[in-house]
């Protein structure tokens, strides 16, 4: 028998083999799969269909529709192992447009002991996506077609997506080089942009890559540098980081500095948190600084103050993210392209879990707006 990894594998050969060709003479089945693939609503779908198909392949005796082993009979199985042990791996070495986690642990599907059958109210979002993946669980089990296939037309199309993104990307960035040799952009100009970018819909993880940018930018100018960023789904206490982004001396792993990020106000709780999640480290904070999009409370500013005294020297301050960035881009100002194209490669190469195709090719195309603009402007 087949190993689960070997499976994938074989699957993954399988499709780039015969790219262009369906797996499947069914059209309804087809559409239905490639709806799961290309739904931009959640990502769990596929995820959930991944670890159904490949549990079914590997081994022929179990109910697809069975991934809980909570239901105790003898053809039911753990859709979250086949997810967590083998799916994870898969779609982070290809790097398909998946979600970075396992569908088991999504709300419509946790905590869950019952056969998933197409009558089944996953009171998943959107409903459509549950009851088109439970309808194609329901046509492996009733035999209308064979798990290994719709296991290798789902790559497919997941395959055809994550090129397609990756050539819109390359076209866009294309589009940008044309543009070099002009006169490159001022401060606020690059401020405007990024200030354009925080605007735009699920941008949480974009502050983050902001302040790691301008470290990295001018680590050697600082003598200090970030250490490398967590995924954005792992919590503080998975990864031991204290914050969002870890500030060290070039030459010393010691965390000096750390960066927490908010999209929303910062409160005096987020403060206490901070501190306990400090106290209960074993590494020497000098700063921590939040940085948020949001307003920022006098009394907030005035609590934060009071803390060096309190600690006997761990300094708490909370910074405006745009006013924080304006303040680099003009006092290195040299610097400021760049932090422009460390800020971009972050972004793009962020996880889609964390920056969704649509937030890189929204940066790629108002960073080509403001350059192209700015050359209309001085014609």
């Amino acid at each position: 028998m087949s190993t689960p990894s070997a499976i994938l594998d074989l699957a993954f050969e399988r499709v780039i083999d015969k790219f262009t060709q369906s797996f499947i003479n069914d059209a309804a089945i087809s559409r239905n799969i490639k709806f799961v693939c290309r739904n931009p609503q959640n990502r769990a779908g596929v995820r959930l269909l991944l670890a159904c198909l490949l549990a079914k392949t590997h081994r022929q005796n179990l109910d697809i529709r069975k991934p809980y082993t909570e239901i105790g009979d003898r053809d039911c199985y753990s859709g979250r192992t086949y997810d967590e042990a083998y799916i994870t791996t898969f779609i982070n070495k290809h790097q398909l447009p998946c979600n970075p986690t396992t569908a088991f642990l999504t709300p419509a599907l946790r905590n869950r002991n019952i056969v998933l059958t197409p009558e089944v109210n996953l009171v998943g979002k959107p409903p459509i996506l549950y009851r088109t993946v439970l309808n194609l669980l329901d046509d492996v089990h009733a035999g209308r077609i064979l798990a290994e296939d719709m296991l290798a037309e789902t790559l497919r199309y997941l395959l055809i997506i994550r090129n397609e993104n990756r050539q819109r990307l390359a076209s866009l960035i294309a589009n940008i080089s044309t543009l070099e040799g002009a006169i490159p952009l001022s401060a606020e100009a690059i401020v405007k942009l990024i200030e354009q970018h925080l605007s735009c819909r699920n941008s949480s993880r974009l502050p983050v890559l902001i302040v790691a940018a301008v470290y990295q930018t001018a680590s050697a100018y600082l003598g200090k540098r970030a250490l490398t960023l967590a995924n954005h789904n792992v919590a503080d206490k998975q990864t031991g980081a204290i914050g969002d982004v870890e500030i060290t001396l070039i030459d010393d792993d010691s965390v000096i500095t750390s960066y927490e990020m908010k999209m929303k106000k910062v409160t005096v709780d987020d403060i206490n948190r901070a501190l306990q999640k400090i106290r209960d480290s074993d590494t020497k904070i000098e700063n921590y600084i939040f940085i948020t999009t949001d307003i920022i409370e006098p009394s907030v500013q005035e609590y934060a103050a009071e803390i060096y005294e309190q600690t006997g020297g761990i300094e708490v301050m909370v910074l405006d993210c745009i006013g924080f960035l304006r303040h680099f881009l003009h006092f290195f100002h040299r610097l400021r392209m760049d932090f422009l194209e460390a800020y971009q490669k972050f972004v793009l190469d962020e996880p889609d879990s964390a920056v969704s195709q649509a937030l890189k090719e929204a940066f790629l195309a108002l960073r080509q707006a403001a350059e192209s603009g700015k050359g209309e402007a001085e014609e």
